[in-house]
């Protein structure tokens, strides 16, 4: 039963009504992880009038937590982040059932937990290996998801699996190193960050139970909180990549060493291969991904890239390479198109490959030829790796 009173002004909504409320009243929301992320989604999602919401989080609450977690309180460090969400959401609305699932989800519980009767999985995670498993587990239940990821003073949106639209693995193909993409404890994250993207995140969840606006599926929202600066990358669906039926995969990224939380593990990024490799993000976008030991067999001939260095500010005065000709951040590459050379290969690198694979993505999409454009696999950790004496402190 709609509380009329209490969604009044959701009800007063064309697109909504009383129909689309009791849509949402019926509705059925799973949230991975309470932390940044999933505290603006579940509040919202629990606000909005969402029937049933499940937690799923085996961490308890600390008091560094607070500065952006914004579901839990003072009393409530040392408790489960769970139960101390449910607890919140049911002070927020009595009437709203919440399923506390104090595990981490890994390849052996996935199917089961997501396979409960859910119409939409949001991502309030902060590792990669999750997001793959959740893309997995959602492609063999056909559930849509929303993804999210935060870092420093920009957060990413997306959703993924909605309506036979691109996945998690159209957009992102292969996994990064383990460290290319650290959590919040190793990078900082400004505290309201995660309340904007878990908001959009919850926007984007309740548009799909009302089947009402347009997703953004095939889209990635990138948002600069430091610019205060919103762009769209567009991506596809690779409809030549294998299907997902089962969790093998993902079960070996979750027990390879490579993705062990110890920072003091080390990552062959090169793995001696050599490999200068044409790759494609979508249909449109193909460039070319490269390895530093083809880098150097390719300057012993003779080539001279222009080096362009996406990595944050404060990166590139801890270290940089010696011979870098520019530097800006991975999310206002466009801005400096017209300081590019029209007439050299560019060479593209940030600390091991990822955030620079976006830049040339937002670079392609704003008309540049990418056929100039090589991404440094590994970045600036396999250039260390290789040639440290041509990194400078």
């Amino acid at each position: 039963m709609v509380d009329l009173s209490r969604h009044a002004r959701h009800i007063a909504l064309p697109q909504v009504g009383l129909k689309g409320q009791q849509k949402l009243a019926d509705a059925s929301v799973l949230v991975v992880g309470a932390g940044g992320l999933g505290s603006p989604a579940l509040l919202y999602l629990a606000a909005a009038g969402i029937g049933k919401l499940g937690i799923i989080d085996d961490d308890v609450v600390e008091i560094s937590n607070l500065q952006r977690q914004i579901i839990h309180n003072t009393n409530k460090v040392d408790q489960s982040k769970s139960k101390s969400a449910m607890e919140s959401i049911n002070s927020l609305d009595p009437s709203i059932q919440v399923i506390s699932i104090e595990e981490r989800l890994n390849p052996d519980n996935a199917l089961q937990i997501m396979q409960q009767s859910w119409d939409v999985v949001i991502d309030g995670t902060d590792n990669i290996p999750t997001r793959y498993l959740i893309d997995d587990a959602c492609s063999i239940l056909g559930l849509p998801w929303v993804y999210g990821s935060i870092h420093r003073f920009e957060g990413q949106v997306t959703v993924f699996n909605n309506n036979d639209g691109p996945c998690y693995r159209d957009l992102f193909p292969e996994a990064p190193p383990a460290d290319a993409v650290p959590n919040c404890e190793q990078g900082g994250v400004l505290g309201v960050l995660p309340g904007v993207i878990g908001s959009i995140q919850a926007t984007e969840a309740i548009k799909i139970i009302l089947d009402i606006g347009e997703s953004l599926s095939g889209r990635l929202l990138i948002y600069d909180a430091e610019r205060m600066d919103f762009n769209i990358l567009k991506y596809s669906k690779d409809v030549g990549r294998e299907p997902i039926l089962d969790l093998k995969t993902v079960t070996e990224m979750f027990e390879s060493s490579h993705w062990c939380r110890n920072p003091e593990v080390k990552i062959d990024i090169d793995n001696g291969q050599g490999v200068q490799k044409a790759k494609a993000i979508t249909e449109e976008i193909m460039y070319t991904e490269i390895s530093m030991s083809e880098v150097l067999r390719k300057k012993e001939n003779g080539w001279e890239p222009f080096i362009l260095d996406v990595r944050s500010d404060m990166e590139y005065d801890q270290a940089r390479i010696a011979t870098v000709d520019l530097n800006v951040e991975h999310s206002r590459v466009q801005s400096i198109m017209n300081d590019l050379p029209a007439d050299r290969d560019i060479l593209v690198h940030c600390k091991a490959g990822m955030r620079s694979e976006m830049a040339i993505m937002l670079l392609t999409q704003s008309g540049f030829d990418s056929s100039r454009l090589y991404n440094l696999s590994g970045g600036i950790m396999a250039w260390h790796a290789a040639k440290p004496d041509e990194i400078v402190n």
